[in-house]
């Protein structure tokens, strides 16, 4: 027997193991339908189960900033496990997560000192949101306990942050659900409409004046927080217009609104700065923020709250309820530390704030091509917007949208070498995040791919 042939029998016993018991998250399960086994990451690539390698153009799933295979990253974890493996943060504490709490209270704005770990994303909007209605009762404004959001918009799984997500059909298998989530236009100016889709800055404007509407239909006395994330992931990466932010910010105190910024995606040097409200201008009152806090190397995710926020807990006797097992876990605290020493040892933000413009230019090339709409995004974040006709800006209907993203781009960009994401939550986008420590000749091996398979779907159409 070869080693060919000894690789192939893996795979198939790892892929039938897979089909008998593994529940995928977000994925279609059925006969046929064997799901793609990774193996191994270094850098910028992976590597299936046949020994097959791919650009890793999703960053794992906006994750991987610094890139696969940090033997430091590695060793950072086994150091912490032999020290102390597990500890919780219930009333009492651990060294590595006081020193992360400590540094991330230093990257971010303003005064968001105070850092409540989870172990992802999903658990750092659901606790934003706890907090925002605690706060509340505790300084005499019981009747608030409201959320805005973005239509389309993604904030996670959890009972509440699924009812701050903006996507319908991913709400109603499990409704009902926590009331109290609201929704407002997002930013997507290539859809705007007239008169305001010649006029980025009034589009803006427009956008954020519906918050205010939607605050004073519900009652301002009602609403306790706007849900944002700095660059709306679904829908393919709507970035703010110019002056949105500040005048959400103006909105949210004039009111008596939390501001939460949702950074589970664009924290941690995504768009170029550890926090994206730097980015764009703007100081919110949470952030909430995950996986590039490790590069994906252990889980953890945080919410980040302003002093003023904190304070009423502060008072030796009131408990904020709330809390996580693994939350602040004491490897994942050690590894996330290390994986920040990279980002300053080797200029992350720096590079993506240098960088980002080549890589839009370089995506920017695709717009010759007929099915390429629009092409947006900020720092290393990026989404593709296909459609019908570049002329009337026509989308795909919901049958042709299935056969264009899961029947054709998502096998065929694979195979041809690139993992990303097609989607159509919302109008059918290719979305694009490579680690942080990309650089030109990842950006056009990138386009060289996007282009020939793109190419080919224009053909198809």
């Amino acid at each position: 027997m070869t080693a060919t042939d000894i690789t192939t029998d893996l795979s198939t016993d790892l892929g039938a193991k897979a089909n008998r018991h593994l529940w995928g998250h977000f994925a279609r399960h059925g006969a046929g339908i064997t799901p793609p086994i990774i193996t191994r990451g270094e850098g910028v690539t992976i590597w299936d189960d046949k020994g097959k390698s791919y650009i890793d153009g999703l960053s794992g799933l906006f994750v991987v900033q610094v890139g696969h295979g940090r033997k430091e990253l590695a060793e950072a974890a086994a150091k912490q496990a032999e020290t102390l493996s597990f500890f919780p943060l219930w009333s009492y504490a651990t060294p590595p997560a006081i020193e992360l709490a400590e540094r991330i209270a230093g990257y971010a704005p303003g005064d968001l000192n105070r850092v409540f770990f989870t172990t992802g994303g999903g658990e750092a909007v659901e606790s934003a949101w706890k907090l925002a209605k605690n706060y509340f009762k505790l300084t005499g404004k019981p009747s608030k306990y409201k959320v805005v959001s973005r239509s389309i918009a993604y904030h996670g799984t959890p009972q509440g942050a699924l009812a701050i997500t903006g996507l319908p059909v991913f709400k109603q298998p499990f409704e009902p659900l926590t009331p109290g989530g609201f929704r407002v236009p997002n930013t997507n100016f290539y859809r705007a409409p007239a008169p305001y889709d010649t006029d980025i800055k009034a589009w803006g404007e427009y956008c954020a004046d519906r918050i205010a509407e939607a605050i004073e239909f519900e009652g301002p006395d009602t609403v306790a927080a706007v849900f944002l994330e700095p660059v709306q992931n679904a829908g393919g990466c709507f970035p703010p217009p110019p002056g949105y932010f500040e005048r959400v910010r103006e909105i949210c105190d004039e009111y008596d609104v939390l501001l939460v910024s949702d950074e589970v995606i664009c924290a941690y040097g995504r768009i170029g700065s550890m926090f994206a409200c730097d980015d764009f201008g703007y100081v919110p009152d949470i952030i909430t923020c995950a996986k590039g806090l490790t590069s994906g190397y252990s889980p953890i995710g945080a919410m980040i709250a302003s002093d003023r926020l904190f304070e009423p807990f502060n008072d030796g006797k009131t408990t904020f309820g709330h809390g996580y097992t693994f939350g602040g876990h004491p490897v994942s605290s050690a590894v996330a530390l290390a994986n920040l020493d990279i980002f300053e040892r080797e200029g992350l933000n720096d590079h993506v704030k240098q960088m980002a413009p080549a890589f839009r230019a370089t995506l920017e090339k695709l717009y010759d091509l007929p099915i390429v709409g629009d092409v947006r995004g900020e720092g290393f974040f990026y989404g593709i917007e296909l459609v019908k006709d570049k002329t009337t800006k026509e989308t795909f209907n919901d049958e042709e949208s299935e056969r264009l993203l899961r029947g054709f781009l998502t096998p065929a960009l694979f195979e041809a070498g690139l993992y990303c994401r097609a989607d159509d939550r919302g109008d059918p986008v290719v979305q694009l995040a490579p680690p942080l420590i990309s650089g030109q000749k990842e950006f056009d091996a990138i386009y060289d791919i996007l282009r020939g398979v793109l190419e080919e779907a224009s053909r198809l159409l």
